[in-house]
């Protein structure tokens, strides 16, 4: 099951009280203000969607590029 960059930019945007296009690919989400905790229940939510994602490296790369690239299988 695959999320579209378009998905997950909005998602983002929600959790960081944004607009979609103010979150650039490269962006470091954690500095954009993204919590630890926020991390853990997207990544949990994933994981009942049966997406393949660890917290882990969520946070270890935490941008939208490298999301994608993660939550895609790739």
């Amino acid at each position: 099951m695959s999320i579209s960059e378009t998905e997950l930019r909005a998602t983002l945007a929600d959790a960081l009280g944004k607009a979609p296009e103010e979150i650039g690919g490269d962006d470091n989400l954690v500095l954009l203000g993204l919590s630890s905790l926020e991390v853990m229940r997207m990544a949990s939510r994933w994981r009942r969607e049966k997406r393949q994602v660890s917290f882990a490296a969520l946070v270890e790369t935490p941008t939208l590029n490298q999301w994608l690239l993660q939550l895609n299988g790739r």
